[in-house]
C-alpha cells in the first residue's frame, strides 16, 4: 500500500471540503480545536463555499482542491470538513496516479467513504476512517475517539486491538477467524457505488458497515442490495459498527439487529457486532486497506499494519 508518513506538532493538516457545507463558526472552532492538538490547519476555499443548499462548491472545484491537496508541499495530512452529501459526485474528476505518486494520510468518514474506496482500489492508498473537522473536532472528542485517532495519526505502527470503550461490549453474530484488509465504512455510500466503476472490491477482505437515521427496512434494502451484488459472498469477515437512530419510526418490526441476523449471518462469514466505530457518541479511528484479523468467536479485530510510515 501507499501511504502518507505520520504526523507530528507542527506539521500541517489540510482541511478539505469534498461533501457538504459547514458554518463558519463551526469551522473557526475546528481550526482551534486541531491548534490545540499542536498542529498547524490550512483551509481549502471550498470549506466556506456554499453551492446548490447542500455542497460545498461544485463538483469541480471540491475535485481540484482535494487533487491539489495531496500535491501541495505545505501539506502533511489531509482530514475532510465533514461528511452529508457530495463525495461520489467528484470520483470521475479526481487524479488517481497524482495521488498514488504522493500519499498522505487522509482522514473521514460517513459520505467519505466512496474517497476511502477508490483510494484503496485506484489509488492503493491506506486511509483512516475517522473523526472529521467541523463534525467531531469542533465540538470536542470524547476521549476514546481522541486516544485512538491520535495513535493511529502519529504512530507509524499497527494500531492493534480495537477495544471499545466501558460498557460497550462487541458481540459475536458468527464465529469464526478471518483476516486480510479492512474495506467499507457507511453503508448508504457503498451501496450506490453499486453497479458503478467504483464499486467496493470485498473479495478476500473485511467488510466494515456503519450507518446513522436509516430504519430497518432501509437498512435491509441496502443490505438485499450489497448481498445481491456479492459483496458478502466475496468477504471474508463482517465487521459492524454502530447504528445511531436507526430504530423503526413508524411501524414495529424488525430491529437492525433482526436485519442483519436475516441477511448477513447466513452467509456464515466471521462477523462480530457492535465495534464503537461510525456516528455514535464514540467513533474509534479506523485504518483502511491494511492488513487486520479478525476472531469473531472472542469479539476481536486486530489491526495488524501501520495506515502510516
Amino acid at each position: 500500500m501507499n501511504k502518507g508518513k505520520a504526523l507530528r506538532a507542527g506539521d500541517t493538516i489540510g482541511v478539505v471540503a469534498t461533501s457538504s457545507p459547514a458554518t463558519e463558526e463551526v469551522l473557526n472552532k475546528a481550526m482551534v480545536e486541531l491548534q490545540g492538538l499542536g498542529y498547524k490547519v490550512k483551509i481549502s476555499d471550498t470549506c466556506r463555499e456554499a453551492y446548490g443548499g447542500y455542497l460545498a462548491g461544485t463538483p469541480e472545484q471540491r475535485a481540484a482542491e482535494l487533487n491539489a491537496m495531496f500535491v501541495d508541499e505545505e501539506v502533511d495530512g489531509i482530514m475532510c470538513m465533514r461528511g452529508g452529501y457530495g463525495s461520489p459526485q467528484i470520483l470521475s474528476l479526481l487524479d488517481y496516479d497524482l495521488i498514488a505518486q504522493n500519499p498522505k494520510l487522509f482522514i473521514g468518514y460517513s459520505d467519505i467513504t466512496a474517497l476511502h474506496t477508490v483510494f484503496g482500489q485506484r489509488a492503493n492508498l491506506a486511509t483512516l476512517h475517522g473523526p472529521m473537522a467541523t463534525s467531531d473536532i469542533a465540538h470536542g472528542l470524547d476521549d476514546w475517539s481522541k486516544q485512538y485517532l491520535l495513535r493511529a495519526m502519529t504512530r507509524p505502527e499497527p494500531l492493534g486491538a480495537i477495544i471499545n470503550p466501558p460498557g460497550e461490549e462487541i458481540v459475536c453474530l458468527v464465529e469464526g477467524q478471518a483476516s486480510g484488509p479492512v474495506v467499507g465504512g457507511n453503508l448508504a455510500l457503498v451501496a450506490a457505488l453499486m453497479g458503478t466503476p467504483y464499486q467496493l472490491d470485498t473479495r478476500g477482505k473485511l467488510l466494515f458497515l456503519e450507518d446513522i437515521d436509516e430504519e430497518p427496512y432501509r437498512i435491509d434494502r441496502m443490505l438485499t442490495q450489497l448481498a445481491q451484488g456479492g459483496l458478502f459472498d466475496d468477504c471474508a469477515g463482517v465487521v459492524i459498527g454502530t447504528w445511531t437512530d436507526c430504530e423503526p419510526k413508524k411501524r414495529e418490526g424488525f430491529s437492525v439487529w433482526d436485519v442483519f441476523q436475516n441477511i448477513v449471518v447466513p452467509y456464515g462469514k466471521p462477523t462480530i457486532w457492535n465495534i464503537q466505530i461510525g456516528h455514535g457518541a464514540c467513533n474509534i479511528a479506523l485504518p483502511m486497506g491494511v492488513e487486520a484479523s479478525l476472531n469473531a468467536t472472542n469479539g476481536e479485530l486486530v489491526i495488524e499494519e501501520s495506515v502510516t510510515i
